[in-house]
């Protein structure tokens, strides 16, 4: 069997950090998950397990707006924004932020900032 040494590393990175974050239904779990060519956020409260707010670059909804980006930051942060007003719509105002392994650093980073300028607080 082939071992892919960076996505491992990975794994365990997400793994010690799933240990501390925990989303509660007062304060659900915002985690994000990059991919190549796509971003993706969801709200999460961990007791129920159960999917409370979901927005990436392949959501309907979103599709339209997101050709008027110039850029994969902009794309990102338009996700962000999508999901805090979804979620706000949702009566959500606070999250825990799960960055899921990921450097808090450029698409991360960008999908944070949409969600706090929508109105989330982290």
């Amino acid at each position: 069997m082939i071992h892919n040494k960076k996505r491992d590393r990975w794994k365990k990175k997400k793994a010690s950090i799933r240990k501390e974050v925990r989303g509660t239904p007062e304060r659900p779990r915002l985690t994000i998950y990059r991919s190549a060519k796509h971003i993706y956020a969801q709200i999460v409260d961990d007791t129920t397990g159960k999917t409370l707010v979901s927005a990436s670059t392949v959501s309907k909804d979103l599709r339209e707006d997101l050709k008027k980006a110039t850029s994969e930051m902009e794309v990102c942060k338009m996700v962000g924004v999508h999901a805090g007003q979804r979620a706000l719509a949702k009566n959500i105002q606070r999250v825990v932020y799960d960055r899921n392994g990921y450097l808090y650093h450029g698409r991360v980073k960008a999908v944070a900032d949409g969600a706090r300028e929508a109105g989330l607080k982290f």
